[in-house]
């Protein structure tokens, strides 16, 4: 069962054509990684997935709602599709834990020892538990990032958007969020589309490998085909030659 469909999708800037005939489906439960050149279209194509950037011509479905649907709700739709973002966009006057707790007691109205419980198990389960009175700036980057993943999860959302999540990172931190993102991909259900340059991640965690450039997609293949065959796309083949492998 597909879970997000662009069909004929077309996007722009005023004069700019940011998204160009975006036609892709990723199904249920699928990880897909989103990589190209920088001003590829890759953040702006998923950032409409939960309505952050709205699009101009054809069709957007996502959990079987039409985003070109005026009477979509978007707040059903930002329930089930969570969002990682490049920079942690944490609360900086609340705990961590206030931070993971606060949307599902607003949001969901989750009751809150239950709140608190699934919170505290979301903290476990990033490796931060102990964290859990602090304050964001108190934690490093990476941590916050840890913190922002168990954030989006505490809504038990059917799909997690990641918007490189690891670039505003210092290099040693980064193992720690892919791990805990590859945990997410192995352990769960959970429908993932990953922007990111990071091809370690998207080898050993990725069903399918998503190219885009100049607002296109000009590759979407397994992972296999694409790393250890050969992308049939040229600008790929050029990409792929010089991107740095973590």
């Amino acid at each position: 069962m597909s879970m997000i469909e662009f069909h004929d999708v077309e996007k722009y800037y005023g004069d700019f054509h940011a998204l160009h005939d975006i036609n892709l489906t990723i199904d249920s439960g699928e990880t897909v990684v989103l990589i190209g050149p920088s001003g590829s279209g890759k953040s702006t194509l998923i950032r409409t997935i939960n309505g952050l950037e709205t699009i101009q011509q054809g069709q957007l479905i996502v959990n079987g709602q039409d985003l070109a649907n005026k009477k979509t709700d978007m707040n059903r739709i930002r329930k089930n599709v969570g969002m990682v973002f490049q920079h942690f966009n944490l609360y900086a006057n609340k705990s961590i834990l206030e931070n993971i707790m606060l949307a599902p007691r607003l949001v969901l109205h989750r009751p809150e020892d239950e709140n608190k419980k699934i919170a505290m198990d979301l903290l476990d389960q990033v490796g931060l538990a102990d964290q859990a009175p602090k304050l964001p700036e108190q934690l490093s980057g990476g941590q916050q990032q840890r913190i922002a993943i168990a954030r989006s999860l505490a809504m038990r959302p059917k799909a997690l958007l990641f918007d490189e999540p690891t670039s505003a990172l210092d290099p040693e931190m980064i193992d720690d969020v892919l791990n805990v993102m590859k945990d997410i991909a192995r352990d769960s259900d959970m429908t993932m589309l990953v922007v990111t340059h990071e091809m370690g991640f998207a080898r050993e965690v990725a069903n399918r490998v998503v190219f885009m450039a100049d607002g296109q997609i000009l590759e979407d293949d397994s992972k296999e085909k694409f790393f250890d065959g050969q992308p049939s796309n040229e600008r790929a083949r050029q990409f792929l030659s010089k991107i740095i492998t973590h």
